[in-house]
């Protein structure tokens, strides 16, 4: 295998080499559940879901985690806020974040592992922490000593005095340095809390994943991901406090770059972010899983209806060549598929995904296959359309696109749509498709079945009749 990808710690394209010659070890870091997924939150999904298929395509067994911090200041605020019981709540939110990566086509992580359910591993680390001389206990606080730890700042690259107030860093006089992030928290009244040889208390954010990264994958696995805003603190601080346990983490550190929107990073905390149902009420789940991976994963991706729009047309176009196909093949649907055609096609495109998951150049072959597939379907090359035909559906499953029928994806388009058109109007644009068929003038015939399907009307041809029907 010639995969190559970024290693945020060194800076640079790697050769991945897996601690495992027929398996490979990735931990995401998942979201805090006190809210609906946002835009950003699928973007990350999709990053490592595309990292998880590609490895897999390459013959690799995939040991995937993605956790859930289900106790943190948010949740318990939130759930006050709305006098709800703060697990209940993040159970709601748990559910609700599972629906939406199903939404946009994300598989399911080998291990979703809850925080609370690690709370007594978490406590055994912090112990032995302290015991190594790197985490002091304040009043029943346990904070890290980040100035104890000279390799502080090798994921980042950031001087100790660079670390900011805020970010779930707490300025408290007690610490020993402003930088000193905590491992437990002391309990407050009304909260959440498990008892602990610091008195009652909760982790702090950073230990979580340390802890269970360990426990499910070992002292060293192959591959840490999560969003670039999770470089510094929160993986500094993960590989501080797995450094001073000796316990290497991850060989390969990468990120997913930002979503914006009006050139402005898009998260709760700015208030400038759409949720995933919020984008699911006008567009497929297809239509955004594909925004998500038009663009190389670790770039700045800016959202926007028109962007969503624009990845509904590329899909519909490649829909569109999918059912030219079946329709040239007809009922030989058991044509045999000589991949020797497609060989070029297929290098192309795995030389796309070495390249640090590199998903834009990789739509790029398959729009290619669909130029090559349309001229072979109208030349009624059937040989040539089986092999084009599956080849597009592989590369579209290694993106997670693709996995419905034509007919299905208009149908489900036409769902979001709305119904403009009378039973007379739709008749007179068929007609003017017939009589473009007829004329070989394929583009024209395509244009007015996607125009019919973006108004909630989807077409059937069988046996030279074409029907419709309202989606």
């Amino acid at each position: 295998m010639s995969l190559k990808l970024h290693n945020t710690k060194s800076g640079q394209l790697e050769n991945f080499q897996p601690i495992n010659p027929d398996k490979v070890t990735l931990y995401a870091c998942g979201p805090t559940v006190y809210d609906n997924a946002h835009v950003g939150h699928a973007r990350a999904s999709a990053a490592f879901d595309i990292l998880v298929r590609h490895l897999k395509a390459s013959g690799y067994a995939v040991d995937y985690v993605r956790n859930y911090t289900d106790v943190d200041d948010k949740i318990i605020k939130r759930a006050r806020d709305r006098d709800e019981n703060w697990q209940e709540l993040a159970q709601t939110y748990i559910d609700s974040f599972s629906e939406d990566m199903e939404a946009i086509n994300c598989l399911p992580p080998t291990h979703t592992p809850r925080a609370t359910e690690y709370i007594d591993e978490m406590i055994k680390d912090i112990q032995e922490i302290i015991e190594r001389g790197f985490a002091y206990e304040v009043e029943g606080d346990v904070y890290f000593d980040v100035p104890a730890y000279r390799k502080y700042g090798q994921l980042s690259h950031r001087e100790m005095d660079e670390q900011e107030a805020g970010a779930r860093v707490a300025v408290d006089d007690r610490k020993k340095s402003p930088a000193d992030f905590a491992l437990w928290k002391a309990a407050k009244p009304g909260e959440p809390s498990w008892p602990s040889p610091w008195g009652r208390g909760r982790p702090g954010w950073h230990i979580e994943c340390s802890t269970m990264s360990h426990r499910l994958l070992g002292a060293e696995f192959d591959i840490h991901g999560g969003g670039q805003d999770l470089i510094f603190p929160h993986h500094e601080n993960e590989l501080a406090q797995s450094g001073a346990l000796d316990r290497p983490m991850a060989r390969v550190w990468t990120h997913n770059g930002f979503v914006r929107l009006n050139n402005e990073k898009m998260s709760k905390s700015l208030g400038n972010f759409f949720t995933v149902k919020d984008v699911l009420k006008k567009f497929d789940g297809e239509v955004l899983r594909y925004l998500l991976v038009s663009k190389h994963y670790r770039g700045p991706l800016d959202f926007s209806d028109e962007a969503l729009k624009e990845a509904e047309k590329a899909l519909e176009r490649i829909y569109r060549a999918l059912a030219a196909a079946e329709e040239a093949m007809g009922d030989n649907d058991m044509l045999a598929f000589n991949m020797n055609l497609v060989a070029d096609y297929r290098e192309k495109f795995k030389e796309a995904m070495d390249d640090d998951l590199n998903t834009a150049k990789a739509l790029g072959v398959m729009f290619d296959l669909v130029r090559a597939l349309n001229k072979s379907a109208s030349a009624g090359n059937l040989e040539e359309v089986a092999a084009y035909y599956a080849a597009l559906k592989i590369m579209g499953d290694e993106l997670g696109l693709l996995g419905r029928c034509p007919a299905d994806f208009f149908a489900d388009l036409a769902s979001h749509k709305e119904v403009e058109m009378t039973a007379e109007e739709i008749e007179k644009m068929i007609t003017a498709r017939t009589e473009a068929r007829a004329a070989k003038n394929w583009a024209e015939a395509d244009r007015v079945r996607d125009e019919l399907a973006s108004r909630g009307v989807v077409l059937e041809d069988k046996a030279g009749v074409t029907t419709w029907k309202y989606a």
